[in-house]
């Protein structure tokens, strides 16, 4: 990582941490709820769902892609299992593997649709995935919630702490610094960078960006295989309605507002994560001042569009500066 690099990281994570912190102090002065140890733990909880999907996220917009199915993605491996709890299967090992199985399935299926047959963008292929996922989960539930109720395995990810900490942040924090890893340590990180950066440059150093595209979307799979494993133990039941959510911007904007740009090549795991602590923290200060669910959803909007926004201006300024050190 060049020493300029490492400066403009530096300035995204002080600049959003900066904003997460100005938000906790304004929450804190509206409501004296806010600033309270179980408060935290909650957003820390609430978040771990937003957390693992813009794992994914961020990778496929590092190689200038997007998966708008993630959240349909989770939902649905949640009512597949639900589908089998029906069925009579109760043995929690095999709901898990079968999760994780589908997510990865279906994130393959996207990476293949991009890589092998060429559609013309990921947000064609993932927008329509999205949609399938949606109805499959209403069709092998029966448009019907259902309960994990007693599947102690099951909802152990999503439910369980180890004192007061969720024990599904502490896996978001050991997945963020395996993929910090990956990202920063090793050669299919920097080709990850590389085919979202500089395509023309990946093709001539000989990378095999169709393999790499493929392994973004996968790991985009996993991650919300495993997010609907953490929804199924925050609520106990699964509801193929959820498909539905706003799931999938949440994500982006976590990402953007972490650094990651939709021109591809920007994004790193620390800022993700407290891109997502922002968003996180926006909705459960706005519960807490009993704003009206509209109205959240109105400012959120907001929010997404401000990001944007400074992605924008931020390329702007970086290729003006590169302009002018060309000079």
């Amino acid at each position: 990582m060049t020493k300029s690099k490492k400066s403009s990281n530096l300035m995204t994570y002080a600049g959003t941490f900066g904003a997460l912190l100005i938000l906790c102090i304004i929450f804190t002065i509206f409501s004296r709820n806010f600033l309270t140890f179980s408060n935290f733990m909650s957003i820390l909880r609430q978040s771990s769902f937003n957390c693992l999907l813009s794992v994914g996220m961020l990778l496929c917009l590092i190689t200038a892609g997007i998966d708008l199915s993630v959240g349909a993605n989770a939902t649905f491996c949640a009512c597949l299992a639900g589908m089998m709890v029906n069925k009579g299967v109760n043995n929690s090992f095999v709901l898990i593997v079968v999760i994780i199985v589908a997510g990865v399935l279906i994130g393959w299926i996207n990476g293949t649709l991009l890589t092998r047959l060429h559609l013309p963008h990921p947000f064609v292929s993932t927008l329509g995935m999205k949609n399938v996922l949606w109805g499959a989960g209403l069709i092998v539930t029966g448009s019907q919630m259902v309960s994990f109720s007693g599947l102690n395995g099951v909802m152990w990810l999503g439910s369980a702490s180890i004192g007061s900490f969720p024990v599904s942040f502490v896996m978001v924090i050991i997945i963020y610094i395996i993929m910090h890893v990956l990202l920063t340590r090793t050669s299919l990180g920097r080709s990850i960078y590389c085919a979202g950066g500089n395509p023309e440059a990946t093709r001539l150093s000989g990378i095999n960006s169709a393999n790499v595209l493929t392994f973004c979307y996968v790991i985009s799979g996993l991650m919300a295989a495993l997010a609907g494993l953490v929804s199924i133990g925050r609520s106990g039941i699964c509801n193929g309605v959820n498909a539905i959510q706003p799931y999938d911007t949440d994500a982006i904007a976590s990402c953007i507002i972490g650094g990651a740009s939709f021109m591809g090549g920007k994004g790193t795991m620390l800022g993700t994560m407290l891109g997502a602590l922002i968003i996180q923290t926006l909705r459960n200060g706005f519960t807490l001042l009993s704003i009206d669910s509209a109205m959240q959803n109105s400012i959120l909007g907001l929010v997404i569009i401000g990001a944007v926004l400074l992605d924008v201006t931020r390329e702007r300024m970086e290729a003006k500066a590169r302009r002018l050190a060309a000079k």
